[in-house]
């Protein structure tokens, strides 16, 4: 099971589950953010980080790891990644490490090594399986112990908790989101089960059918992308995860790799897939015209870049196309940064690029033209 993404997926929704497993009161989310920071020596990213939002000394901040397979080297790599993030950003704030196992018996100690750190109070292990059962526990909380939940009787849990939300969240997207990660939980959980067979065990045939839904349930998965892409996982095992068209998923894969380019990159490169795989809106006459205007620019990023915008603003209808495939903050990202596991384009960004690009293009047509005729 991908418990990395889902538990990834249920901090983000709900801060207050980390608070709640830690027996501390929930209402000490808010003044939490849930995020992730990049350690730049060894170009990876801490992606359990719930960071205070306000600048009181003694509030710590907290890194939270969750290990569902025995791991030998966890905690080296647990207190490395720790320490040389304190050396990075040296925050203000004292440190606690959350390890969030199963049970037990996943978790493989270090004794010699790590002893003197694990018995530190800084230091929580939660065990799924210890949790004490609570009458008044969150639906975020019991989503977590569903995760743990035997196969014979998740699907029995995972509508309960589904009947709850629908009755106690009255916050529709809210409740939308939880619901989507209860129906994930349940397709890891039972992979030979199709998400038909899923959907209807869990009685969310009729609830799919709705326009809120459909709009709210494809918005998250967009947004959950990004972060998916940065642990590692391929466009193939994200789209199979999210029940998402492939093509949607490289669309948005691209869109957020442009984030760590520079602005005239992101508009060549945008440009450079509008040609390659929207091809049907450049006629014949575009394409020379292209290559015409071309021709003179020199091999230059923002030389070509504005020859590109240029040509664009006379043709509304493609300059339109071109701006859904940019990212929706420019400002996000310092221009040529790159992040993670994000990979850039897997082609050099020049005017030989672009040239090929329109060559592909009329190929395309002339042999679209072949076939037709």
């Amino acid at each position: 099971m991908k418990t990395d993404s889902i538990f990834y997926n249920l901090f983000r929704t709900f801060p207050s589950i980390l608070f709640e497993l830690i027996n501390h009161p929930p209402e000490e989310a808010a003044s939490y953010e849930f995020t992730s920071r990049e350690v730049k020596q060894l170009a990876f990213r801490l992606d359990g980080l719930f960071l205070p939002k306000t600048s009181e000394p003694d509030k710590p901040f907290y890194l939270v790891e969750v290990q569902f397979q025995p791991d030998n080297s966890l905690y080296y790599r647990i207190f490395a990644e720790l320490f040389i993030f304190l050396r990075q950003y040296q925050p203000s704030h004292p440190w606690q490490v959350v390890v969030i196992y199963p049970n037990r018996s996943i978790e493989r100690e270090s004794a010699s090594q790590f002893n003197e750190l694990l018995a530190l109070n800084w230091v929580r292990r939660i065990y799924l399986d210890e949790l004490e059962e609570a009458t008044e526990r969150s639906l975020g909380v019991e989503v977590v112990k569903l995760v743990i939940e035997p196969e014979e009787t998740a699907g029995q849990l995972a509508r309960q908790l589904i009947e709850q939300a629908q009755q106690q969240l009255t916050d529709e997207t809210l409740q939308r989101e939880l619901i989507n990660l209860i129906e994930t939980v349940i397709v890891y959980k039972l992979p030979k089960k199709s998400r038909e067979e899923i959907a209807a065990m869990l009685g969310l045939s009729e609830i799919k059918q709705t326009r809120f839904y459909q709009e709210t349930q494809l918005e998250v998965k967009l947004d959950t992308i990004p972060r998916m892409m940065s642990m590692g996982l391929g466009l193939e095992q994200i789209a199979y995860a999210l029940d998402l068209p492939l093509e949607t998923v490289k669309k948005t894969a691209n869109k957020v790799r442009r984030e760590y380019l520079s602005s005239p990159e992101q508009n060549i490169d945008a440009f450079i897939e509008l040609l390659t795989e929207q091809d049907s809106l450049f006629s014949g006459d575009y394409l020379a015209n292209l290559e015409q205007l071309l021709a003179p620019v020199p091999d230059d990023i923002e030389a070509l870049s504005a020859a590109i915008s240029e040509w664009c603003e006379q043709h509304p209808e493609l300059e339109e196309a071109q701006l859904k495939l940019l990212p929706d903050n420019l400002e996000k990202k310092a221009p040529g940064s790159k992040e993670g596991n994000v990979k850039t384009a897997n082609y050099e960004l020049n005017k030989q690029a672009l040239l090929n690009a329109i060559q592909q293009s009329a190929s395309s047509k002339d042999s679209q033209s072949s076939n037709s005729g």
